[in-house]
């Protein structure tokens, strides 16, 4: 589980050697095994700046469809890359210890804290409703105890709720006293702290010249979705450049749950970046604000939303018609396998 000392306790490396090894062992075999070679294209891998904050947006169709992309980069220009990842991956120790020995980026939710906390109270992942009313009283910062519980009680998960709310325990590493402070404080406090930590990562990849990878759409779809606000926050808050990827046909190399790929052709298309200096120019902040907070969401969200619309309108320009967005049709990931 990905707690607040566990993300506290990783440290990036400048050599990724769990990259290194995992390419040369397994990549390299698997992509040039003679039966069912693996062909990996990127079309203008100029557009990638050699030095600069710099973060690779791409679409995210299947489970591996970064792998090719790092895999060429440090094979053509020995250009290593830290990836953001989901926090439920960090619910097995095996994916805990591989995830952190490549150089990957936990990236904290507040779905995946009220997810995981409601999990280990009750012994199940929260319904709609009780994920609903908990998500509320965070967002909207509510403290009333009574208040919570009877609308808990209206929605037939009263003794859900006062168990999360009057329960006291560790949460992801953060103790809650519900006798000193509410739940939505205590949540808050947390994810203010997680959020630390993981601005940290960031700046320490950017500090060993690191390209950071992103799934701006935040879940896998074989079509491309409307993209999440996060990695503007966080490019904009850090005066970083952001360079469309799209990915074309790893779906099909990757066509299930398996790191072993089918063979076929992977081709990335490199946009131009979009840069502080001009395409993100007019969204840029001159305040101090923590990313993927509701208080940064509520000053700013303009801003935040019109850098994540240029941002998934170059990624589309670079697809294939197949990953195209289509009305009525989604392959998104929903519900609370989102962070599960």
């Amino acid at each position: 589980m990905l707690t607040l000392d566990l993300l506290r306790n990783i440290e990036l490396q400048p050599t990724p050697w769990g990259q290194i090894i995992t390419a040369t062992l397994l990549l390299t075999p698997d992509y040039h095994w003679p039966f069912k070679s693996t062909k990996i294209i990127i079309e203008n891998p100029e557009n990638i700046p050699e030095s600069g904050k710099i973060f690779l947006a791409i679409n995210h169709t299947d489970r591996y469809n970064y792998w090719p992309l790092q895999y060429k980069l440090w094979r053509d220009r020995t250009l290593y890359t830290a990836t953001w990842v989901k926090g439920k991956y960090f619910n097995s120790a095996l994916t805990t210890k591989f995830i952190t020995s490549t150089n990957n980026i936990p990236t904290p939710s507040r779905g995946y804290l009220i997810t995981s906390d409601v999990n280990e109270v009750i012994g199940e992942p929260p319904s709609n409703e009780l994920y609903r009313l908990l998500r509320t009283a965070i967002d909207k910062d509510i403290h009333d105890r009574d208040a919570l519980i009877k609308q808990a009680e209206e929605a037939g998960i009263r003794a859900q709720v006062q168990k999360i709310l009057e329960q006291p325990r560790s949460i992801l590493g953060r103790p809650y006293d519900p006798s000193k402070e509410s739940y939505s404080e205590a949540m808050v406090d947390l994810f203010s702290l997680m959020m630390d930590e993981f601005i940290r990562l960031n700046e320490q990849a950017f500090s060993f010249g690191h390209k950071i990878i992103v799934f701006p759409e935040g879940t896998r779809s074989l079509r491309l979705t409307k993209g999440r606000l996060g990695l503007a926050q966080m490019a904009l808050r850090m005066n970083a450049t952001i360079v469309p990827v799209g990915c074309n046909g790893s779906d099909d190399v990757y066509p299930s749950d398996s790191p072993i790929s089918r063979g076929g052709t992977v081709r990335y298309r490199i946009g131009k970046p979009l840069t502080p200096e001009d395409a993100l120019a007019e969204f840029q902040i001159d305040e101090d604000y923590t990313p993927f907070t509701e208080q940064a969401e509520a000053r700013f969200g303009d801003k935040f939303q019109g850098a994540t619309d240029v941002l998934m309108s170059r990624i589309a320009e670079l697809l294939d018609e197949r990953y195209l967005p289509s009305a009525g049709e989604t392959t998104e990931v929903t519900g609370a396998d989102r962070f599960m």
